[in-house]
């Protein structure tokens, strides 16, 4: 019996043993894997450099093609102050809001936690967090990862030592700095002049009220764009200071009566000048507005000061030349006096705008959008500053007519176009701008001298279709009218499309996407951009080679001319434009390294000067620029990127001369792309084909059976390269 006894005492130890032991056992292990938790989530919280917390990132800085910083646009756009130049009613207001228990926590409010998780169980929804200011300032500083538990512990952590390295009150200081309030700003400071056009420190209780209400959705309940929500915000603010005693009752609802009427003063401009525009219109593009809001990126742009100061100081330069012209009766910018209040939606005075792009990249070195970006913010460069192109279009007509089979040696009429003769036209007869006209003459003088008739009839031969084609290909409009006036230019583009088209040109038929941001790089410097580099294949390189030579000529004897006795002496090629009544004047050329486009007009189109064309007007702008970058990008001879040969051909009929051509006089020698000589015979005129048409003709019949190697050395027998 004893033994039994002292059995059943031994097994009561051992069942309450193990009864308590689990329990010992698992809050050993509950409270390791705490500690363990706090060990790892402190010794993160160690790897960040608190520095950066008083650090804020105020400006985009813009880096030009060089990699040297060339200017800032607004991210951080923030006024920072001192704790004593805020209102203490905003101070009052910030805490009621955020953090009531901001003095009394160590950089968590676990009672605030706890309050907000009940709120929420009850609610059924998260509506309420339990962030504190601290907390906020460690996320908002540092890049501590998403939105989950992880992040919050990591929050917490980082909490705890901004505690202990800042006081409360640098703490409050930086919070009420670095803060988004909507609308760009940062920083109440910002936010008090944006909204309400005063500082800070001058805040009364509606208003502190309000901006304080803008932190948990700032874009959402801006009272620019939303008052009555701007309102309900500052409401519920208001309630939640009366609830922690900072105000009376009576004194809230007195504030609650105040109407939402923010006096935004004006901010200062996101861009200091036209190409900072481009940056800013791409940017928008590229990133999402809480990126650029957020700041502190590194915007690497194709930009050069150099080529961007020249086209500025040459486009202002040359249109003071034109006001003190003794035929300008317009307004001159010297007098012009802004409105006091906003700005004009159009300058009275004369107007310009340069591009210059990269050929070899696409990339835009120069781009100024008017003589004054403090008086017009509206850039005459960029869509949707549209003008009627005019002559400037008529290189692609004669490219497109190329590549269907005409010769820059054809005949072509310069006589009046006769009611009925063009295809749709109707009774639509246009003049050649200065109303003469000199009958039959090589389709070449008809780029060269820019004639509508022989423009016009080269377009016929070209066809409507393939012509309204090209130009949508180009990107030169969306809506390119359906009708022969196209042949010249009778449609509207803008300045960057209409020189990104002429980049075919000097890159053998291919169009370069032309771009202004390189690369855009985050505040720990890694890239989150980069430009695509697009090209694609938009004419046929051998006719874009052929249409590239005559516009060779026309800077050396056509009508650009002038551009010798302007000091330009340069391997280039270029098309002036004029459009009808002398309304708009352009210029479009390159070298082989850079394509400059100019115009000239005014606002609202009216004729500049009489005989104003794109020679006496935009040339002398781009001679500038073009020289500037020349030093720069130093220009090589144009040169064809296809085999050429030299050919014997018959003017009317773009077939190989015979006997009878020669007789007749039409016969004539010129190079031309392998591609683009004549296989068949003249037979308009008869007789036979000419000993040197004959061995061309059988050249080209044979060369597919002559080894390759041989039909190179045929080539370079009948004059090919």
């Amino acid at each position: 019996m004893k033994f039994l006894a002292r059995f059943r005492s031994r097994g009561k130890k051992r069942s309450k043993l193990f009864r308590y032991g689990w329990k010992i056992t698992l809050f050993v292990l509950i409270a390791g894997a705490g500690l363990a938790l706090l060990l790892f989530y402190g010794a993160w919280a160690a790897s960040f450099d608190t520095k950066k917390v008083g650090a804020m990132p105020e400006r985009n800085t813009v880096f030009d093609v060089d990699g040297k910083i060339y200017s800032r646009l607004a991210g951080s756009n923030r006024l920072r102050v001192s704790l004593d130049e805020v209102s203490p009613l905003f101070i009052d207001a910030l805490l009621a809001r955020e953090d009531t228990r901001f003095y009394q926590h160590p950089g968590v409010d676990w009672r605030g936690i706890l309050r907000a998780l009940v709120r929420d169980i009850l609610s059924g929804s998260a509506k309420e967090g339990a962030s504190s200011i601290t907390q906020q300032l460690a996320r908002n500083s540092l890049p501590l990862g998403g939105r989950n538990v992880s992040r919050k512990l990591l929050e917490a952590m980082v909490a705890f030592r901004i505690e202990h390295e800042f006081t409360k009150k640098q703490i409050l200081e930086l919070y009420v700095n670095r803060i988004y309030f909507g609308a760009g700003c940062y920083g109440v400071e910002t936010a008090s002049q944006a909204y309400f056009g005063k500082n800070a420190s001058k805040l009364n209780l509606p208003e502190a009220a309000l901006i304080a209400g803008l932190i948990r959705s700032p874009n959402r309940f801006s009272p620019l764009k939303n008052p009555e929500g701007a309102a309900n915000e500052r409401n519920a603010v208001l309630d939640r200071m009366v609830e922690v005693k900072k105000i009376p009752a009576a004194e809230a609802a007195q504030a609650k009566l105040a109407k939402v009427n923010a006096h935004p003063r004006r901010l200062l401009q996101i861009q200091e000048n036209y190409a900072m525009d481009a940056v800013q219109r791409d940017l928008n593009l590229i990133l999402t507005q809480d990126q650029i809001d957020n700041g502190g990126l590194f915007i690497y742009t194709t930009l050069d000061p150099n080529v961007q100061s020249t086209a500025q100081q040459a486009l202002e330069s040359q249109l003071t030349k034109i006001e003190h012209q003794g035929n300008f009766n317009h307004p001159l910018k010297a007098n012009y006096h802004p409105p006091e209040n906003g700005e004009d939606s159009s300058m009275p005075y004369l107007e310009g705008a340069v591009v210059a792009i990269d050929n070899n990249s696409g990339g835009i070195r120069a781009l100024v959008g008017g003589r004054d970006y403090s008086q017009s913010k509206f850039n005459r460069a960029l869509p949707p500053a549209n003008r009627q192109v005019g002559s400037a279009f008529k290189p692609f007509v004669y490219t497109v007519a190329f590549s269907e089979g005409l010769l820059p040696g054809a005949s072509v009429s310069d006589s009046p176009i006769q009611p009925g003769e063009i295809d749709g036209a109707g009774n639509w007869s246009p003049a050649n701008s200065d109303g003469t006209y000199g009958g039959i003459q090589p389709c070449s003088y008809g780029l060269i001298h820019s004639r509508n008739t022989m423009s016009v009839r080269v377009g016929q031969f070209a066809g409507l279709d393939a012509v309204q084609k090209i130009a949508t290909t180009l990107n030169l409009s969306d809506n390119v009218p359906r009708g022969p006036a196209i042949y010249i230019g009778a449609f509207e583009t803008d300045l960057k499309d209409l020189t990104t088209a002429y980049t075919v040109f000097p890159n053998a038929g291919v169009r370069k996407q032309a771009y202004i941001i390189e690369r855009i790089d985050d505040t720990e410097h890694q890239p989150i951009y980069r430009a695509s580099h697009i090209a694609a294949p938009a004419l046929d390189s051998s006719a874009a080679w052929m249409t590239s030579q005559l516009m060779e000529e026309v800077l050396t004897r056509g009508t650009a001319a002038a551009a010798r006795s302007l000091g330009f002496k340069l391997p280039a090629a270029g098309k002036t434009g004029t459009t009808n009544d002398y309304k708009d004047a352009w210029f479009v050329g390159y070298t082989s390294t850079m394509t400059c486009g100019v115009w000239v007009g005014f606002d609202q189109p009216v004729t500049i000067i009489p005989h104003g064309y794109g020679a006496a007007l935009a040339l002398p702008v781009w001679v500038q620029v073009m020289n500037k970058a020349a030093t720069i990008y130093p220009p090589q001879d144009l040169q064809p990127s296809m085999p050429m040969q030299h050919a014997l051909v018959c003017s009317l009929s773009n077939h190989l001369a015979t006997t009878g051509c020669e007789a007749a006089g039409t016969a004539y020698e010129l190079d031309l792309p392998a591609d683009k000589v004549p296989t068949a015979g003249c037979e308009i005129h008869g007789g036979e084909q000419m000993q040197f048409a004959q061995k061309l003709n059988d050249f080209g019949k044979k060369a597919g059976d002559i080894p390759n190697k041989l039909f190179q050395s045929f080539k370079k027998f009948f004059g090919g390269k």
